[in-house]
């Protein structure tokens, strides 16, 4: 069994309040624009220093520089437990794919598809692909959106369970 944090979009801001909703996931991932790589670098230090070590996966996005490009691919496809995963920061979903994913979610015979950028939470099974598409929204403050969100869910063997919003506060007010 694998519990999952899923975010994406922020644009250099790192909700500290993430450290305790994921501390119970052994993977964390992120959809792509990540920003700054120093906000990153610290935002896994913070993790560390609590003694949480999770795998941390990632693709980058479009405002993403070398430094993040460096470390993340623009498309990842792996396996989680018993399940397949394609996930890439522009990638649409189900009925409006960006050109290619459709094929790539296909050829990988992927159950789980991730993608970010439109800063909309979007959960949604795609009947035709037999795959369930999750954009996590944006956890930062950058964009139009008025909420900021994650996801956390579970794998297990190749059942996905408990998907679970969670909601991190306004965008542009910071919540301490």
């Amino acid at each position: 069994m694998t519990r999952i944090g899923i975010f994406s979009d922020t644009h250099g801001f790192f909700d500290e309040s993430l450290i305790d909703h994921f501390s119970s996931c052994q993977e964390i991932w992120h959809i792509g624009d990540f920003g700054p790589i120093e906000a990153w670098e610290e935002f896994v230090l913070l993790f560390h220093k609590q003694d949480i070590k999770p795998i941390f996966r990632g693709v980058f996005g479009n405002i993403d520089g070398y430094p993040i490009r460096s470390l993340f691919p623009e498309h990842l496809c792996f396996s989680c437990e018993g399940v397949s995963v394609v996930m890439q920061h522009i990638g649409g979903y189900p009925g409006r794919y960006a050109p290619g994913i459709k094929n790539l979610i296909s050829k990988n015979n992927s159950r789980l598809f991730l993608s970010g950028h439109s800063h909309i939470l979007k959960i949604q099974f795609d009947e035709s692909l037999h795959c369930l598409h999750i954009n996590p929204g944006a956890a930062g403050h950058h964009g139009w959106h008025t909420q900021r969100t994650a996801v956390r869910l579970t794998i297990d063997g190749s059942d996905m369970r408990d998907c679970e919003v969670i909601e991190l506060g306004r965008r542009g007010r910071l919540n301490h």
